[in-house]
């Protein structure tokens, strides 16, 4: 497959999505963060803060560790040990010292901040009738951050709008951490405000926002810019959200993210049959990995899907690694740009 150029941090906001972040970080972490360079900070994906480990960072080029006076190492020996009143900070902070509030999105093992930066969080799990109930002593935090990179669908539209002028059922592939959801929330906002060079005018777009990375919709307004057509459903689940928007909001089109569930494929099913173009996202490497997948099947049996766009990280983050054509299943022709 032809491979087109990563997603470029330098389109963002320098500094401002970690700046939300260190916000919701105790006094002393934040100094730390703050004292790494610009570089650093603008491309820093995750902060991972564990009782009793290392002060880990994720970054587009590997892992990293921050000393306690604030450089990065690649030398876990060096860091910056987290110890539990770390943690008892970040976790009064995280939950606004409320935890019974938030238990709801404890149950999913994740808080949505403002701003569409999600926090993984561990512990010991408490369950009720088989099922998760709450974390309690909890002893892990994973700071996501989301980004929003403008600009960075262009080079893809062209493959995913017919010469009519029609948007094709559209399906982003790849691993954790390679793009996927900052793609699919820059292709709402072009579908949104409409794409005049390839003749594609402005359309309602409805959005399933499970986990309110997409819109990082704060009180259930979004903080991201999804375009002047966009409707949002935050924090609901994914099957039910898009029978409300086909139902009620006169989609052209309905995006998700993370397609994966039985359910959700059934409701795919019923926005296709009514007309409405998907634009969707799944976790996944190639197109056998994911037709290994009992959910997934009946979608590759009636060729649903018209469009496969693979990404990956051999060039960077976001690199477009091939398009493919989802009723030949051939891969197109990809210009380098």
């Amino acid at each position: 497959m032809s491979v087109l150029k990563p997603i470029s941090t330098k389109a963002a906001v320098p500094g401002a999505p970690l700046k939300e972040v260190l916000e919701i970080l105790p006094l002393n972490l934040r100094q730390l963060l703050s004292s790494l360079p610009p570089d650093i900070q603008n491309t820093l994906e995750e902060i991972r803060v564990r009782q009793g480990r290392p002060l880990m960072l994720g970054l587009a080029r590997g892992d990293g560790y921050v000393t306690p006076e604030g450089s990065l190492s690649r030398n876990s020996a060096e860091a910056y040990r987290i110890d539990g009143e770390d943690i008892e900070r970040v976790t009064h902070l995280v939950s606004r010292s409320s935890l019974y509030a938030l238990e709801e999105e404890l149950r999913n093992g994740f808080i949505t901040l403002p701003g569409g930066h999600r926090v993984g969080i561990t512990g010991k799990v408490l369950t009720e009738q088989g099922r998760v109930k709450n974390i309690k002593y909890i002893s892990g935090f994973n700071f996501r951050i989301s980004r929003a990179v403008p600009g960075v669908a262009d080079r893809v539209l062209p493959y995913l709008i017919a010469p009519d002028g029609k948007f094709y059922h559209t399906m982003l592939v790849s691993p954790p951490r390679c793009g996927k959801t900052t793609l699919l929330r820059d292709l709402i906002r072009r579908l949104s405000e409409g794409v005049p060079e390839l003749a594609f005018p402005g359309v309602n777009v409805g959005v399933v926002d499970e986990r309110s990375e997409i819109a990082g919709c704060y009180r259930g307004v979004p903080q991201r810019d999804v375009g002047p057509r966009t409707d949002v459903l935050d924090a609901c689940p994914k099957a039910a959200g898009m029978m409300m928007l086909l139902r009620s909001m006169g989609p052209v089109v309905i995006a998700t993210d993370e397609i994966g569930r039985q359910e959700d494929v059934a409701a795919l099913e019923e926005v296709l049959n009514a007309g409405v173009k998907v634009l969707t996202t799944v976790h996944g490497s190639s197109l056998e990995e994911l037709a290994d997948r009992p959910a997934l099947q009946y979608l590759f049996r009636i060729k649903a899907i018209e469009r496969f766009v693979f990404l990956g990280r051999s060039r960077g983050v976001g690199t477009v690694e091939g398009i493919m054509d989802g009723r030949s299943m051939q891969p197109l022709e990809v210009m380098l740009c």
